[in-house]
């Protein structure tokens, strides 16, 4: 360090009568109104403002874990400027005051009674351990007495002041009470050379101080030669020598010189910089400090920085004030009975460094003790505070599907729907998806039986294939059951797609095809049960050919039914686009299905089959009377009552199962299975049956009916005519089903002539009539062979063009039509 030197003597006269005297170094004004500079332009300082003290003070409480503490200030600049600074940093860090009492600055006046009313205010917030005094020595041991008579010793844990820490007023007598203290006090270390050369000073080498003698007799209680006489000397008892020594062992130093001594050197410093950069370096005022500039002064004065005499680096900070340096020391019962202020850390310009294994607040107990109104609220619970607190609360559980609010600590929230909170009711978790998988069993049941469905169809159409030209599935309408093995075929196959994940392809192929495959069916049998009522309603009344009922009319009449379905579903599709939606019934359900699933808009692709399948019904009833052997509308009736049996019982298990989507889906699919296979083992199963097992049976001639056969069976002898007569009646009445009832006879009466040899000769008339009937059926067998003969039109179909008699039966023209 550079030496500083000044001839302060030619210096004296310009500096006595400038402004420089308005300026002030302090070393122990620590007021934080100090730092206003628009009010104490002039004034700077060594040593840090309190409001540092108080920002040490408040982040020892926090790391503490305090939340909710009181505050004992002295009723003084020093104490009412740091409560208002504890006040307002206090409630940046969320922390409560709960009791706020101001001392008495003189305790002289204040008696005992106003301590014990302090204490007895701190007692009534009994959660309330922690206490910030920020007082002087005299005051706040007043307080531990107070405290000690109230025996509220383990009450308390104490954040001091420097005004009253490591004071020996305080805590001499008082040590159980002051035990645990954390204390701020601002960082000084020793000023080197500073002890040696006091400890030389006498009377007589230290002239220029006139207040040293009276020191001298103070410090050795005698009275010095020559000294004038005051109150307090006056009365001790010798005269000092000048022979006394001051030595370490009767000498306590102040522990804060060194902020005397950097305010020496941070003025010297500033002339010496001001006098260097003006004067140039002259020995002496030069003319331009003559006189000196305050203002500019002040300037070098607030840039000074060097390392003082106790080691450290010193310079002002914006404010004027010294570097916010703080020890942090601690009142700790060492041993047992044994008690010591130790420095267990500091707070080096805003940053606390505090050593916590160092810190107990009662011996053995190093943990600090809990300061707060209320205990945090566990996991899952909110908090509602009480009227006129704002540390201070109750708290409620969250409901089932609450979480308390992420930010409002007040408030539950909701999980919002398809999710639900975890165990510890922090956050909300989304519930895994539920849909129907293909490996559960309930899919793997639906699709073996479904599988076996297709399997079958298959047999079926392989059947009719093969026996594509036979007389059986020509009479069943070859190609209407073709379209409708086809539908059965997607009934089956509707399984495998209801069992897919559900996504918006899939959506859209479930939607379209659920009614479509339904479609198909009926619309097939709807063509069939139609064309059967009419040929035989057309039979009834005239002998004109039936219109629309080729082959090719049929498949046109079915496309166009069928074509109607599509027509639905693509408007539905366009006006509601198919999606996958998540459905939540209940709160704990997170389903994954097809927005179609989630009401009753699914009926919309299911209601055109259902009018299908009415209509079916109806023209079943109303066919029901046509004999046996032309009577495939007995089966079809018989598949519509059963179908219709199987969806009554379909709907409410669909609408009762909207919580458990694998029953639902299964049974959709189930029950599509089940109106198919329906459908096969009624319409197809009698035929397979006689292409099959009784393949003789699948010929023309056993398509005729009973009714109108001359012979039946071994016992029965023919009518005169024609080989294969018998045959072909049977062929015909089989196909059609149903004459009219004068045109045949009953089967008893078949009976009796076929047993009778007599009957000829006894029954002449019965015998008459029925070899006419047996003429005309053989004579209608023959034409239908040959030819069909409508509205006087010969159809060829044998050996060349024949004109139908105009007496022939109206029953003979739609047997024609039959078998054709």
């Amino acid at each position: 360090m550079n030496k500083i030197e000044f001839d302060f003597d030619d210096m004296h006269p310009y500096i006595k009568n400038n402004s420089i005297f308005c300026f002030q170094v302090s070393f122990f004004s620590t007021s934080p109104e100090l730092s206003n500079k628009q009010r104490f332009e002039y004034f700077t300082r060594t040593i840090p403002s309190d409001h540092y003290q108080v920002k040490a003070m408040v982040d020892i409480v926090g790391r503490m874990g305090w939340k909710y503490i009181s505050i004992l200030y002295e009723e003084s600049n020093y104490g009412i400027k740091a409560f208002e600074e504890l006040e307002d940093l206090l409630a940046t860090k969320n922390i409560c005051i709960a009791i706020k009492e101001k001392l008495v600055k003189d305790s002289g006046v204040a008696g005992e009674h106003a301590y014990d009313s302090i204490v007895a205010k701190l007692l009534t917030k009994p959660r309330a351990r922690g206490a910030i005094i920020f007082g002087s020595d005299q005051e706040v041991a007043g307080v531990m007495r107070a405290v000690r008579r109230a025996n509220a010793t383990e009450n308390f844990s104490w954040i001091g002041s420097d005004g009253w820490s490591a004071r020996n007023l305080v805590s001499d007598g008082n040590e159980v009470e002051v035990e645990g203290t954390l204390s701020v006090q601002p960082q000084a270390n020793p000023v080197r050379g500073f002890e040696e050369y006091f400890l030389s000073l006498t009377v007589e080498n230290n002239k220029r101080n006139p207040w040293f003698a009276e020191f001298w007799e103070a410090h050795f209680q005698c009275h010095y030669p020559n000294s004038s006489r005051t109150p307090y000397n006056q009365n001790f008892p010798g005269t000092c020598t000048g022979q006394e020594t001051l030595t370490k062992e009767n000498m306590a130093f102040e522990g804060q010189l060194q902020f005397v001594s950097d305010a020496v050197m941070a003025f010297a410093h500033a002339l010496r910089d001001m006098h260097r950069d003006v004067c140039h370096g002259r020995h002496g005022l030069c003319d331009a400090m003559k006189p000196t500039k305050g203002t500019e002064l002040l300037r070098y004065l607030r840039k000074v920085e060097f390392e003082g005499l106790s080691g450290d680096n010193f310079r002002f900070d914006p404010q004027g004030d010294g570097p916010a340096r703080y020890n942090i020391i601690h009142f700790k019962q060492v041993s047992q009975g044994v008690f010591r202020w130790v420095r267990v850390g500091e707070y080096w310009e805003g940053e606390l460094r505090l050593n916590m294994s160092e810190i107990q607040f009662k011996l053995g107990h190093p943990q600090p003790p809990e300061s707060v109104c209320s205990l945090e609220c566990e996991l899952g619970q909110a908090k509602k505070y009480l009227e006129g607190e704002s540390c201070c609360w109750h708290c409620f559980n969250c409901t089932q599907y609450q979480i308390r609010h992420p930010t409002d600590e007040t408030q539950c929230q909701l999980c919002p729907q398809g999710t639900v909170p975890d165990q510890r009711h922090t956050k909300c978790e989304p519930i895994p998806e539920e849909y129907l998988r293909a490996d559960s069993g309930w899919a793997i049941g639906a699709m073996a039986f479904s599988a076996t469905g297709i399997v079958v169809t298959a047999l079926v159409a392989g059947v009719f294939l093969r026996h594509h030209d036979t007389p059986v599935v020509r009479a069943s309408g070859r190609e209407l059951s073709y379209i409708l093995l086809l539908g059965i075929f997607l009934c089956y196959a509707m399984t495998f797609v209801l069992v897919l994940k559900p996504s918006d392809i899939v959506c859209g192929l479930q939607r379209f095809g659920a009614g479509f495959s339904f479609t198909v069916v009926y619309a097939a049998l709807l063509t069939k049960t139609n064309r059967i009522s009419r040929i035989f309603n057309a039979g009834k009344r005239t002998a004109k050919r039936p219109s629309f009922i080729s082959p090719r009319s049929q498949l046109i009449i079915c496309s166009g039914l069928t074509g109607f379905q599509v027509l639905i579903n693509a408007v539905w599709m366009v006006v509601s686009p198919p999606s996958a939606v998540h459905h939540y019934p209940t709160r704990d359900d997170n389903l994954l299905v097809c927005s179609s699933s989630v009401n009753a808009s699914y009926m919309i692709s299911f209601s055109y089959p259902i009018v299908l399948i009415v209509i079916c019904t109806l023209y079943a009833v109303l066919t029901r009377k046509i004999p046996e052997a032309f009577n495939e509308s007995k089966y079809i009736g018989f598949t519509m009552y059963t179908t219709c049996v199987i969806w009554l019982a379909f709907v409410p298990i669909y609408f009762s199962t909207a919580n458990n989507i694998a029953i639902r889906i299964t049974s959709m699919s189930v029950t599509i299975s089940m109106s198919a296979t329906v459908t096969v083992a009624c319409l197809f199963t009698p035929k397979l049956y006689i292409i099959l097992v009784r393949p003789e049976r699948n010929v023309r001639q056993s398509m005729m009916p009973v009714r109108y056969s001359a012979v039946r069976g071994p016992r029965h002898q023919s009518i005169s005519g024609p080989t294969g007569v018998t045959s072909s009646v049977v062929g015909a009445g089989n196909l059609l089903g149903v004459l009219p009832p004068n045109h045949g006879m009953e089967s008893g009466s078949h009976s009796d002539a076929g047993h009778s040899t007599n009957a000829a000769n006894n029954h002449s008339s019965t015998s008459k009539q029925l070899t006419t009937r047996g003429t005309q059926t053989l004579n209608c067998v023959n034409n239908a062979e040959k030819h069909v003969t409508i509205n006087n039109t010969t159809h060829t179909m044998g050996n060349g063009p024949h004109r139908a008699d105009r007496t022939t039966p109206r029953w003979c023209v739609a047997l024609n039509v039959g078998l054709k």
